[in-house]
C-alpha cells in the first residue's frame, strides 16, 4: 500500500472549486441572461453588420425555435448546420437547444461524400446551410445528393439521405428547393409556440444537444455526443479562467463548427454576459485587426498560426490594439517567441493556453492569466474545476509525476459517447468513466500538464521512443525557424526515422546541413531529423491543426518509402 507521500507524487490531479456547476439547459441560461442583462450586447457579426442585445437574441431564438417545430421537427431530432461563421450559426445553435433539437456541426470543408456520411450517421432531419463560401458551393453539393431539390418550402425526399426532410438556406434569398433562413421565424404558429412552451421546461441538462464530428484522420469520423451540461459548464469555466465579465468583447475568428468557437467563445460569453464578436466568415488576419481596433475588443482567440498571421500582417502597426487584455491560444504548441510577441505587441498580457478534445467538451487544462510566460508555453496550465485527470502507462497504472503516459479525463465534461457507435464508445470511455484521450502527457510537481504528443505520433527508432513534440520545440529555437513539424517515416534498418518539415521566417533561407549542425551536440543523435524539407505552409484543418498524416504520406510517396514500412511504423 502506498503512503501519502508516494500518492502525492503520482500523476493524478482534480480540480477543486467552491464554484458549483451550472444545473440548467442552454435555453434556460439564455433566458436568464436576457432577464439579467437584456440591454447588453450579446453578438456582433461585423461582416454582416448585425448587432443583437441579449433581449433581442433571446426573442429571436424563441421565434426560430417555434418555427423549426412548425416545420415538423420534434424534440430529439437532429439538425445539421453547414456554414462558416455568421449570426445565423449562433441563432441556430441556441434555437435548437431551446427546442430540444440536437445540433449536428458540419465541417465547412466537407465535400459531397463527407456530407452524405455525416448526415446519414446522425440521421439529420434538417440542414441549415450557407449558399457558398470560398471554393465551396454548398448548394451545388447538396443538389448533387438530391438532384430533385425543388420545393419552395425546402421539403426534401431523397433515397441517399432518407432521414433528411428540410433544407434551409441562410439568408433571405428565394432559391428553389430551399426555405430561406429568414422565413423560419415566420412559419411559427400558435400551436408550435405552445409546443415550444411545453418542451422548454421538460428539457433536462443531461439531454444530448450537440453532435461534433472528430477529424476522421484515422478512419471514418465519429460523432461525439455532448449535452447541455457538458458544454455550458465548460464554456463557463473557460470564461472564468480568462476573467470574462459583462464589459468584455471576445473577438472570435475561430470556426463555430468546432468547440473552440461554439463553446469556448459563444457559451463562455453567454454565461458571463459578454459579447461575442465575429470579424469575418472565415479567418482573415486583416479583418481581425480591424475588428479589434474598431470594436475595442478586450479578448482575442486563435490557434498559434492565426496569431502569427496577425502579427506578420504588413498593416499590423497601424491598428490600435490597446483594448486587448486576455484571450485563448489553443489547438497546437505555441513557440515562446510567438507568445512573447503576442503579449508585448498585441497587449495580451493575460492570454491563456488551453488543452482539450472534442470528446471532453473540450477543455481539461488551462493556464492562468498570471502564469509566467514560460509556464504558458511549456505547459497547458492546470486542471479545470470539477474535473479529474490521470496519466497512465500501457497497463493502465498511474505513473509518477513527470513521467509520460496517456492522459485520461473524468468528470462533467466527458461526452455521452459516439453517436450510434457503442463499440467505439467502449474503447474510449472505460468502466470507471475515464475518457482515454490518446494524448501523451506529463504532470509536474505543481500540477501543470504538458502534452508530449499523440500516442499514434510516437516514433520508435531502433527501439527508442522519440516524441516529435520535443524535437519541434528544439527546432523552434533556431533564429531562422518560424515553425516545424516532425513525423516518423518507415526505415528498413531502424524501423522509423525522423522527418522535419520546416517553415522559415519571411526572408530567411537555410540548408539541411545548417539545421542538422544546429541540432548536433544539443539533442541526442537519434533525435536529429534524417529528412528535412523547407515548406511555405503545412497541411491544416479548418481549425488550424496540422495534418501530420498528410506530411507523412507525402514524404513516403516522394521518397519511395512505401515498401520499407514494417510493424513499427505508424501513421500520424
Amino acid at each position: 500500500m502506498q503512503d501519502d507521500e508516494t500518492e502525492a507524487k503520482m500523476s493524478y490531479v482534480h480540480g477543486v472549486s467552491a464554484t458549483p456547476l451550472l444545473g440548467e439547459t442552454i435555453g434556460a441560461a439564455l433566458r436568464r441572461a436576457a432577464r439579467d442583462a437584456g440591454g447588453r450586447t450579446a453578438l456582433i457579426s461585423r461582416h454582416q453588420n448585425i448587432r443583437l442585445t441579449y433581449a433581442e437574441l433571446d426573442a429571436e431564438v424563441s421565434r426560430i425555435a417555434a418555427g423549426l417545430l412548425a416545420l415538423g421537427l420534434s424534440r430529439g431530432d437532429r439538425v445539421g448546420i453547414w456554414s462558416p461563421n455568421n449570426a445565423e450559426w449562433l441563432l441556430t445553435q441556441y434555437a435548437a437547444a431551446r427546442a430540444g433539437l440536437i445540433l449536428v456541426t458540419l465541417n465547412p470543408a466537407y465535400r459531397v461524400a463527407e456530407l452524405e456520411y455525416a448526415l446519414n450517421l446522425s440521421g439529420s432531419a434538417a440542414i441549415v446551410l450557407a449558399r457558398s463560401f470560398k471554393t465551396s458551393d454548398y448548394e451545388a453539393m447538396l443538389r448533387a445528393l438530391i438532384p430533385a431539390l425543388a420545393d419552395p418550402a425546402g421539403r426534401v425526399e431523397s433515397a441517399r439521405l432518407p432521414h433528411l426532410k428540410r433544407a434551409i438556406l441562410i439568408g433571405d434569398a428565394v432559391v428553389p428547393g430551399f426555405l430561406p433562413f429568414a422565413a423560419i421565424a415566420r412559419t411559427a404558429t400558435a400551436e408550435s409556440e405552445a409546443t415550444l412552451a411545453a418542451i422548454t421546461p421538460a428539457l433536462q441538462f443531461d439531454d444530448p444537444i450537440n453532435i461534433q464530428f472528430t477529424s476522421g484522420t484515422t478512419g471514418f469520423p465519429k460523432g461525439a455526443t455532448l449535452t447541455h451540461h457538458n458544454i455550458l459548464n465548460n464554456g463557463f469555466f473557460v470564461g472564468e479562467a480568462i476573467r470574462l465579465g459583462p464589459d468584455d468583447l471576445v473577438c472570435a475568428p475561430v470556426p463555430l463548427y468546432h468547440c473552440f468557437g461554439m463553446v469556448m467563445a459563444n457559451l463562455a460569453c453567454l454565461t458571463h454576459r459578454a459579447a461575442v464578436v465575429y470579424p469575418s466568415a472565415g479567418f482573415d488576419p486583416l479583418a481581425v485587426l480591424e475588428t479589434v481596433a474598431a470594436e475595442r475588443c478586450t479578448a482575442l482567440y486563435g490557434v498559434p498560426t492565426m496569431f502569427i498571421a496577425e502579427l506578420d500582417h504588413p498593416d499590423f502597426a497601424r491598428f490600435d490594439l490597446s483594448s486587448l487584455r486576455t484571450g485563448i491560444m489553443a489547438g497546437s504548441p505555441c513557440p515562446i517567441t510567438v507568445m512573447q510577441r503576442v503579449m508585448e505587441r498585441m497587449n495580451l498580457r493575460e492570454i491563456t493556453i488551453a488543452y482539450g478534445m472534442t470528446e471532453t467538451s473540450p477543455v481539461s487544462f488551462q493556464s492562468a492569466t498570471d502564469d509566467p510566460v514560460e509556464k504558458r508555453v511549456a505547459t497547458v496550465g492546470r486542471i479545470q474545476p470539477h474535473l479529474e485527470v490521470k496519466i497512465i502507462d500501457g497497463e493502465g497504472r498511474i505513473v509518477p509525476r513527470g513521467t509520460p503516459g496517456e492522459l485520461c479525463t473524468r468528470g462533467y465534461s466527458v461526452m455521452l459517447g459516439y453517436w450510434n457507435d457503442h463499440e467505439k464508445t467502449a474503447e474510449a470511455i472505460d468502466a470507471a468513466g475515464w475518457m482515454h484521450t490518446g494524448d501523451l502527457a506529463t504532470i509536474d510537481a505543481d500540477g501543470y500538464g504538458a502534452i508530449v504528443g499523440r500516442i499514434k505520433d510516437l516514433v520508435i527508432r531502433g527501439g527508442e521512443n522519440i516524441y516529435p513534440r520535443e524535437v519541434e520545440e528544439f527546432l523552434y529555437r533556431h533564429p531562422k525557424v518560424q515553425s516545424a513539424q516532425v513525423v516518423g517515416l518507415p526505415d528498413a534498418k531502424y524501423g522509423e526515422e525522423l522527418c522535419a518539415w520546416i517553415r522559415l521566417n519571411d526572408g530567411e533561407s537555410a540548408t539541411e546541413d545548417e539545421i542538422r549542425e544546429f541540432c548536433r551536440d544539443q539533442i541526442a543523435h537519434q533525435k536529429i531529423p534524417r529528412y528535412i524539407r523547407f515548406v511555405d505552409e503545412f497541411p491544416m484543418t479548418v481549425t488550424g491543426k496540422i495534418q501530420k498524416f498528410i506530411i507523412r504520406e507525402t514524404m513516403i510517396a516522394d521518397l519511395g518509402l512505401a515498401g520499407k514500412e514494417d510493424g513499427s511504423a505508424r501513421g500520424g
